[in-house]
């Protein structure tokens, strides 16, 4: 998976809990998932504090994940996102979760994600305004 367009890169990290294992005792694949799309909304809530954001609403309309190495419980994880390419109402973003202790590449995906009016749920053209925030520091 790669980078088309230079981007500001949002990280975050969070610790393994007993609720994110599976019977194989580490991540399950499905809360891999889960931490793509917290990781998308929590860059989405520090470029758009609330009493701006209200104006969109964003859907996923694809995931690509590639699984490389399993986390555990109690391991720390740094998730980070950037957008890609922006055409239209969609905005690619990409996201990579690394073993915060040693760097390790465990997951990487790429989502694309519709942006909605939240009145009429219709697809609205991603402004530049908007790409521009999602591409500064926060």
């Amino acid at each position: 998976m790669s980078e088309h367009t230079p981007s500001f890169r949002f990280s975050r990290l969070l610790q393994v809990v007993e609720t994110d294992i599976d019977e194989l005792n580490h991540v399950n694949n499905v809360q891999y998932v889960q931490y793509v799309q917290d990781t998308a909304a929590a860059h989405w809530h520090a470029a758009f504090p609330v009493g701006e954001r209200e104006p969109y609403i964003w859907v996923v309309l694809e995931h690509r994940v590639r699984y490389h190495k399993p986390a555990f419980l109690g391991e720390k994880l740094r998730c980070t996102t950037w957008v890609g390419t922006v055409r239209g109402a969609q905005s690619q973003r990409f996201v990579r979760i690394e073993r915060a202790a040693d760097d390790v590449l465990l997951c990487e995906a790429e989502t694309q994600w519709v942006l909605l009016d939240p009145s009429t749920q219709r697809p609205k053209r991603v402004t530049p305004e908007v790409e521009q925030r999602l591409r500064v520091a926060v």
